[in-house]
């Protein structure tokens, strides 16, 4: 009888330690998956970041190749005038008038110099702004899938592509519960930017449409424009003065219409981060002397 009350307390403390490992393991495992996940995320992330970078290096490379033909053209005039004024000042031939006139083309030079400068100047800190944007909208929005919202700088321009199965429900304009979530994080970034200004854009696929008071898809893309930017205002407190609305229809695919992952890609909301025009053009006007 003592024999067998000693089996059966083994038997039960093998079993009790079976349990004890099976749930540790258990934890230890859903603990690997996450951390996997997240660094599944990281790395997305990192190469969506690369890509950027290498779009914006071959944009400077483009300005840069530029600015220095214009800096060997105003080398090139330089040294043509210089010989040019010493070769009038030997012959004693040159009058006050065209001295005067040489100066001022010399002094031309130099501010067409100062002029590459400013622009060379601009163009930097407009890129650093760009990628510090597109930083902030990124951190901001988090871990979501390349396929419901894709952020990227284009030709120093930025934009925000979400697709209308995260924003709307299918055939309308009726923003979702997870649109409001988006929406929320986005309008965040950009009230902290206080000189931004921008143009909601709603995209369609080529799928003729007609439902109620909508009779086409340019409708469609409007009203989803529309009702995104009065969200921003009405909820988020963003400048109405600093908004554009504007539907494009079908008009601007930026897949084919042949495949339905093609038409998913199409219909879509696109928010453009318009580029600051005016500051480049006060660069162009006359400075007042």
């Amino acid at each position: 009888m003592k024999v067998r009350s000693i089996f059966y307390s083994m038997i039960l403390s093998i079993f009790l330690f079976s349990c004890v490992s099976s749930k540790k393991f258990k934890t230890l495992t859903d603990k690997y998956n996450e951390l996997n996940t997240s660094y599944t995320g990281v790395q997305t992330d990192l190469r969506t970041c690369r890509d950027d970078k290498a779009t914006l290096e071959r944009q400077k490379a483009s300005l840069e190749s530029t600015v220095t033909g214009l800096n060997e053209q105003i080398e090139f005039l330089k040294k043509n005038n210089n010989q040019a004024l010493k070769q009038l000042e030997d012959l004693s031939v040159i009058s006050s008038s065209q001295a005067q006139s040489i100066k001022q083309s010399m002094e031309n030079i130099g501010a067409k110099d100062n002029y590459i400068q400013s622009l060379q100047q601009q163009m930097a800190r407009k890129d650093s702004l760009n990628m510090a944007l597109v930083m902030n909208l990124k951190g901001a929005i988090g871990n979501m899938q390349d396929e419901d919202i894709n952020i990227k700088v284009d030709k120093g321009v930025v934009f925000i592509d979400i697709s209308d199965k995260l924003l709307f429900k299918t055939g309308s304009y009726d923003i979702t519960d997870r649109a409001n979530e988006v929406l929320g994080k986005v309008a965040t970034v950009l009230k902290n930017q206080a000189d931004i200004e921008f143009m909601v854009e709603g995209h369609t696929d080529n799928v003729a449409f007609k439902r109620g008071v909508l009779i086409d898809n340019w409708d469609l893309s409007v009203k989803r424009a529309t009702t995104v930017v009065r969200l921003l205002q009405a909820k988020y407190g963003l400048d109405p003065a600093k908004m554009a609305a504007a539907g494009r229809s079908e008009y601007h695919p930026v897949a084919g219409n042949e495949t339905p992952e093609g038409r998913a890609a199409n219909r879509r909301t696109r928010i453009v981060i318009l580029p600051q025009l005016d500051q480049f053009f006060k660069l162009l006007e006359p400075k007042k002397s």
